[in-house]
């Protein structure tokens, strides 16, 4: 992968034609600060993007319905509820 500081690409902005991917450098404080890609790959960034947002979406849905029937004074009786409720759903 190609590194490339910030001041390259102002003075030469044409260096950023010829590849695909670039990592962007500040030399002063040598830390990465982005990365170009090429349009080329927009759908592909979009498609991405648009699935860490759906699960992070429903993530939030299930922790918030979750939170809804959550009643902080019995967290201490709630231990093994569940295992309960399943083993006398089905024994009988």
């Amino acid at each position: 992968m190609q590194k490339i500081s910030i001041s390259e690409i102002q003075r030469n902005l044409h260096k950023l034609d010829n590849f695909d991917i670039i990592e962007i450098v500040d030399k002063k404080r040598h830390k990465v600060k982005g990365y170009y890609l090429n349009s080329q790959y927009a759908s592909l960034i979009n498609d991405l993007i648009k699935k860490k947002n759906e699960r992070s979406e429903l993530v939030e849905k299930l922790a918030g319905s979750l939170q809804e029937y959550a009643d902080p004074t019995l967290i201490d009786k709630e231990d093994g509820a569940w295992q309960k409720h399943i083993l006398n759903k089905y024994a009988t």
